[in-house]
């Protein structure tokens, strides 16, 4: 993964100096502990707080940049991020609203564990009084046996209040029920904020609004083994404005590895937002001041053919996880596929990812422009495709096509790609073997 902007020290800027309003008004906290408190405690001399990230997958998703954005804006206010790859709470996997995980080999999780630490990393500064500390439960869980564990920890939890937890309590009204090895899940979590709070005073996790319970689950334990008040916040969950979510369960997760959802892609994704949604993805996924995002709005409101609002949140968060380099590049391979570049110039990486995610087909060489707008799905069959032929809306890597024999093999570019284009928004990639 290329470097991402690492945005400058901004702490004299009015929305760090009141990180907590700004979090308001960016809509970040959906729920959390006393709100009075809180601002209070982020106003105040800097504070240790904590977000955790298990290893379930190679790579993190959209909805941990949120946190990975919360974290770097109290970053930016002054306080001093602890950034958690759970080792251990990884092996486990919190409860699935539907069934149980299947669990991952420990050779695995500790692979995704240096994924994910190395992801982590790259968003959060390393340098001054508040450099990040990456931090790994695995540390502190590995060492303890079971009945420590049980005695230590487990004497502070109350089954009654484990079983009304959201995630608990839907998994033992459905069919597959819980096992104690998922219903254990909010302890190990628990122990970590009492564990970080001991070794390094952190008193503030933030985590996702799903995780409420497990947020808590800490809260509370240090409640009862130190007798002090900690907090937590849940940031909002991210969906369409359609309700639909996206993440690893629903097989749609927008992935920060560029393996993994290519920068063209994500680029995409950013610009085909909703003007239901943009407004609010500008405030959760970019640093834009409150003053350019309050211009864009308007801009939505009077002028949304134009799309501003969609370009500058595609180009911000883009940027801010690819690079710059990466998301002109993402930007440059769409302007080409719709004739506005050369598609030669394009590096093939670039051009590979843009064409995997239109309709597309595999061909040996020689074959026709007319079978191949049948293969890709832009006709429906070869009669249609020669009369789009015939009538000059039919174009192979932007040249427009003006006889039914023409043949893949006259316009392949280097790697082996080519363009198909039917009208001006209708496109489809060629791979030649």
């Amino acid at each position: 993964m290329s470097d991402p902007v690492i945005l400058a020290n901004q702490t004299n800027d009015p929305a760090f100096r009141n990180v907590w309003d700004d979090l308001i008004w960016r809509g970040l906290v959906h729920v959390s502990t006393d709100q009075a408190q809180l601002k209070e405690l982020l106003s105040g001399e800097p504070i240790t707080f904590y977000c955790g990230f298990d290893p379930s997958a190679p790579s993190l998703h959209l909805g941990n940049l949120v946190q990975l954005l919360v974290m770097r804006r109290l970053q930016l206010a002054g306080h001093r991020p602890l950034g958690l790859v759970g080792g251990s709470t990884g092996l486990i996997g919190d409860p699935r609203p539907t069934a149980e995980r299947v669990l991952n080999t420990k050779d695995v999780v500790a692979e995704w564990v240096g994924y994910l630490r190395a992801q982590v990393s790259r968003f959060l500064s390393s340098e001054g009084e508040n450099s990040v500390t990456m931090v790994n439960n695995l540390d502190w869980t590995a060492p303890m046996s079971a009945i420590d564990f049980l005695r230590d920890v487990g004497k502070y939890y109350r089954v009654g209040t484990m079983l009304k937890k959201d995630a608990v309590s839907t998994r033992l009204n459905s069919d597959a029920g819980i096992s104690f090895t998922e219903f254990s899940y909010q302890i190990l979590q628990g122990m970590d904020y009492l564990e970080l709070y001991r070794n390094y005073g952190c008193v503030l996790q933030t985590g996702g609004s799903d995780q409420w319970g497990n947020l808590t689950s800490g809260t509370d334990l240090i409640h009862r083994a130190e007798g002090v008040s900690v907090h937590a916040i849940g940031t909002p969950l991210i969906t369409n404005s359609d309700g639909t979510k996206f993440g690893k369960s629903e097989g749609n997760a927008i992935w920060l590895d560029p393996t993994l959802t290519s920068p063209y892609a994500f680029y995409q994704f950013w610009l085909n937002s909703d003007d239901a949604d943009v407004m609010f993805r500008l405030k959760v996924f970019t640093f834009l001041p409150r003053t350019e995002i309050e211009r864009l709005e308007k801009l939505v409101e009077s002028e949304p053919f134009k799309r501003e609002a969609q370009r500058a949140l595609a180009w911000e968060v883009t940027s801010l996880v690819h690079g710059t380099e990466a998301t002109d590049a993402a930007i440059s391979a769409a302007q080409a596929l719709f004739g506005q570049g050369d598609l030669a110039e394009l590096d093939q990486i670039t051009l590979e990812a843009a064409l995997r995610e239109l309709p597309n087909t595999t061909t040996a060489p020689h074959a026709t422009v007319v079978q191949l707008l049948v293969d890709t799905g832009l006709s429906g069959s070869l009669g249609e495709a020669r009369r789009a032929i015939a009538q000059g809306g039919v174009y192979l890597n932007n040249t427009k096509v003006s006889e039914d024999d023409v043949t893949i093999d006259s316009a392949v570019l280097p790697g082996g790609f080519a363009v198909l284009r039917r009208g001006k928004k209708t496109l489809a990639g060629v791979f030649v073997e």
